[in-house]
Order: structure tokens, then sequence, then C-alpha cells
């Protein structure tokens, strides 16, 4: 199926998408900032570059957009042009979350992955979170974000 929009319109299109401060990434980090958790963002020390890093915790949260990771969800859907040019890059996309995940569990880091779709319903993403990080400490609750 040929691309609906002009080469210049999915430049524009594509040239708009980030890889931090997405939506999701947003959402997620004033869930876990409004629930006493402190972090760090983007520790490009860490395999992955994970999105939220909590050290004390050994704890990284990764926001993951559906599309780009190839969640089991209506989101991730394969696209329909260009296949020959997308299978791969997002078979890649893939490949690479995988090594990044074994890689840091390896290092004894415990992760979390947090999907686009996940932040749509608010109270179970925060009991997720919770279960994950365990209790805030008061320690948290006084650190400023870095």
């Amino acid at each position: 199926m040929p691309d609906v929009l002009s080469t210049i319109q999915r430049r524009r299109c594509m040239s708009a998408i980030r890889s931090t401060g997405s939506q999701p990434e947003t959402i997620v980090r004033r869930l876990v900032f409004s629930l006493g958790y402190r972090y760090r963002l983007h520790v490009r020390d860490l395999p992955g570059k994970p999105d939220l890093v909590f050290p004390g915790r050994r704890a990284v949260i990764f926001v993951h957009g559906c599309f780009w990771h190839q969640h089991h969800c209506s989101d991730g859907r394969k696209p329909d042009s260009r296949q020959d040019y997308w299978l791969p890059k997002l078979r890649r996309n893939v490949e690479r979350d995988a090594e990044h995940l074994a890689t840091l569990v390896s290092l004894g880091w415990r992760v979390k992955v947090i999907w686009e779709c996940d932040t749509r319903d608010q109270a179970t993403l925060s009991a997720a979170i919770r279960l994950f990080l365990g209790p805030a400490s008061t320690y948290d609750s006084m650190r400023t974000c870095e």
C-alpha cells in the first residue's frame, strides 16, 4: 500500500517524533513523582539509556512506544507501506531492547517496561509502579528530581 502522505509531509511528521520527553514518558514521570519517588533521567552510562533510573533501588523504567517497540496490542501493528524498510528496523528495535534488558539484569538492575498503552489506566499503572519500586521512603520525597 502506498504512503498516503507526500514525502515532505512524511518527513515533517517523522521529524516531530522525539526519543525523550514523549507524552507517555511525561505521564509516567509525573505519576512516579506524585507517588513520592525521585529518579534520574536518561542515564547515559547504563545500557539503553533508561528513561527513569532509581540508583538507590537499583531499578530502571523504560517507557516504550507500542509501535516503535512492537508491543502486542492494537497500537503495535505492523506498517502497511514500505515494509522492506520498516520490518527490519522495528525487528532491530525489539532485538536491541532485549539486549539492553539482559545486560541490565546481568549488572544487577531490576527492569520494568511500561508500554504506551499502559499509561491510559493511571490507577493500574500506579499500582504496578508501587509494586515494582516498593514503598517510597522519606529520603525519596525529600530529594529533588535530578
